[in-house]
């Protein structure tokens, strides 16, 4: 008689990688909720003391960042990306910023997002160095502008504690020495650098030779921290905090420059003590700026967190990413 194969079972045993990959984020954002238990506590109990108009508009703009982003992307490439995915792949991007080192989650989303696309790797990293840019110099400018208007906003000496400059410096120096000691040691790595910038100039001058695409890379660089200033602002106008609307702006854009270096996931712990500082610093108290600023970050990082981690989750599994 001949032998009758039976269709083996399929193993439950194992989880398929992506999927195991797309609960990641929501056991790291479980993980960091218990670990900033007592800043969550104290944070809520700061919004329900809130005027909530002024609130729902520091929400408000929080979701225009994501439309920020995805204009500021958009315009660093020259190739039409689709514009849904593009927007969504914001919002996940923001939720993987907050797991990895400040500015690491995104830059690796939105790589993977443009190279899924159809982008080649050197020139989505391009694109990317070009965005982080566009980004960089939109944020200090504005803040330098600001200091410019109204040179009474920010006391920068209560910045830094006393003797704490010259260390910063030599610090800078000594990171930059090294850096041009391995480049200048290292030809393979040379190399790479080379035909990188290479790459990201032809990128920059493509982009650059296209009005829209230039708009849309200066235009969204600036709306983002201008939005996220105006989100603190908000908070700061529902908690009572009695400084000029233009100083908190300026505040914000001081202390999110100064912990650029900082390398913590999504500036958790980093952030809310240079903003408490940069607060104080226009001439806020102690007390009510603490608040404002517990209250913002539950509102721009810990509330769209979840929603987030649930997108990235599902844009891994997807392969949209």
């Amino acid at each position: 008689m001949t032998a009758v194969r039976l269709p083996q079972a399929r193993s439950t045993g194992r989880l398929p990688l992506r999927a195991i990959l797309g609960l990641l984020p929501l056991a790291v954002v479980a993980f960091l909720a218990v670990r900033h238990r007592d800043v969550l506590t104290q944070g809520f109990h700061h919004l329900t003391t809130a005027r909530w108009p002024w609130l729902l508009a520091a929400g408000a703009a929080t979701c225009m960042t994501w439309v920020a982003a995805a204009v500021t992307r958009q315009g660093a490439v020259v190739e039409r990306l689709p514009g849904f995915r593009l927007l969504v792949t914001q919002v996940a991007a923001m939720a993987a910023n907050h797991i990895l080192p400040t500015g690491v989650g995104a830059s690796a989303v939105n790589l993977r997002f443009m190279t899924v696309c159809g982008l080649p790797l050197a020139r989505s990293s391009a694109a990317l160095a070009l965005y982080l840019l566009a980004e960089s110099v939109a944020r200090v400018g504005l803040l330098v502008t600001l200091l410019v208007v109204f040179p009474g906003a920010l006391r920068p000496g209560t910045l830094l504690p006393d003797g704490a400059a010259g260390p910063l410096l030599l610090g800078l120096g000594v990171v930059v020495l090294v850096a041009a000691a391995v480049l200048l040691l290292v030809r393979r790595l040379r190399r790479a650098l080379g035909s990188f910038l290479r790459t990201a100039l032809g990128e920059a001058r493509s982009v650059h030779t296209r009005p829209a695409r230039a708009l849309a890379l200066w235009g969204g660089s600036l709306a983002f921290p201008a939005l996220q200033a105006t989100g603190l602002v908000a908070v700061g106008r529902a908690l009572g905090l009695d400084i000029p609307l233009w100083h908190m702006a300026v505040a914000y854009l001081a202390a999110t420059v100064a912990v650029a270096v900082v390398p913590t996931p999504g500036g958790l712990g980093s952030v809310e003590a240079a903003l408490i500082v940069a607060l104080v610093a226009a001439g806020g108290p102690v007390a009510v700026a603490t608040a404002v600023v517990l209250a913002y970050r539950i509102i721009t990082v810990w509330l769209p967190l979840l929603p987030g981690a649930l997108t990235l989750g599902a844009l891994v599994r997807l392969k949209v990413i």
